[in-house]
């Protein structure tokens, strides 16, 4: 169980904003706290128990199709709109339990040329009584270069982070070590990545937090934290087999903040027929999880699914079920009479 929080719910682990006040006034003081809900309890007494710096960013499965967010040189890659969201809901079976929403939108900058590529997103993370919010906008340049393409790639981010201290059922209700209302803080934040495409194979390298701001929640610098910088690695490879309709798509992730880690290894075998695309496949996080896909892509929209089984811990029925949709379409706003438009309505 402590592993799977110090590395699956990072954003918990590593926010505390409030946390860090707390186990320094347990040193010097006996406090009584009765949070709410079992899941909450045990984070808190986890956070006492021992010093920890997790991750910051939440770990999705579907990272693969979330390229954008990880690193801000996958922007208009390709020369369509493309919308991507997904939504996770973590530790099924806890009250409050990890719940996190992601929508990002990325396209080539017609404007200006084929080089050049932007995108925008939004992130919602919350599990119990934090929740933490993310707004960017990004731009990214591309080059042909050794047969392939260079990009680089920068993001702007403001942070929103929360701390509802209502929840808190505290013995001593006028104890100032504690918030008993909603505290809110903001950050301006920076990510930035470079990235190579290949005939069959992308790599990248991206820095998250490059300038670890720092988040106080309130009015007090009691409740102050720094967000640290994180580095990704990302790479993927395409195999194509014998029968043309069916390929293999492998890739990879590896993420720290140089206290801990995570790593996450993907295989999905893609049918690429006349009316669509379908694929099954499956993924495994080394000490925290295996995980198994289903998804496809039919006129323009993907539509996949995730159930991340974890291998200690909490047991095979309190997982995670994750959803990713996403839309791509032509959309050239200089060829008159051409463009196309379609909905995710729908579905």
């Amino acid at each position: 169980m402590y592993d799977i929080f110090c590395e699956k719910y990072s954003f918990f682990l590593a926010h505390p904003p409030i946390i860090s006040t707390f186990a320094a006034e347990f040193k010097g003081k006996i406090y009584k706290v009765r949070l709410r809900n079992p899941l909450l309890s045990l984070c808190f007494l986890l956070c006492l128990a021992t010093p920890l710096r997790a991750q910051y960013d939440p770990a999705f499965n579907h990272y693969w199709a979330l390229q954008s967010f990880y690193n801000p040189a996958a922007s208009g890659l390709e020369p369509q709109l493309n919308i991507q969201g997904g939504y996770a809901m973590q530790m099924m079976g806890y009250e409050h339990a990890p719940a996190t929403m992601i929508l990002t939108a990325d396209l080539p900058l017609w404007m200006i040329g084929p080089a050049h590529g932007a995108g925008a997103g939004f992130i919602n993370d919350k599990i119990g009584l934090f929740e933490h919010k993310k707004f960017y906008f990004q731009y990214a340049f591309h080059q042909k270069m050794w047969g392939g393409r260079f990009s680089a790639g920068v993001r702007a981010a403001l942070l929103a982070e929360g701390f509802d201290g209502s929840g808190l059922d505290l013995e001593e209700a006028s104890d100032p070590a504690f918030p008993t209302s909603e505290v809110n803080g903001t950050a301006f934040d920076l990510d930035a990545g470079l990235r190579y495409d290949g005939k069959r194979w992308y790599a990248g390298f991206s820095a998250l937090h490059t300038l670890s701001p720092l988040v106080t929640l309130g009015d007090t610098k009691a409740n102050e934290y720094e967000i640290p910088t994180t580095f990704y690695l990302t790479g993927g490879y395409n195999i194509q087999l014998k029968n043309p309709l069916l390929k293999m798509q492998t890739s990879a992730i590896f993420r720290s903040d140089l206290n801990a880690w995570r790593g996450d290894l993907t295989a999905r075998l893609l049918y690429d027929g006349p009316k669509g695309k379908l694929y099954v496949g499956a993924g495994y996080s080394p000490t925290i999880s295996a995980s198994v896909f289903l998804g496809g892509t039919f006129q323009g929209i993907r539509l996949g699914y995730c159930y991340e089984l974890f291998t200690s811990g909490v047991g095979a029925l309190q997982g995670t079920h994750e959803i990713s949709l996403g839309y791509t379409t032509d959309l050239d706003l200089f060829k008159k009479g051409r463009n196309r438009h379609q909905s995710v309505r729908i579905l």
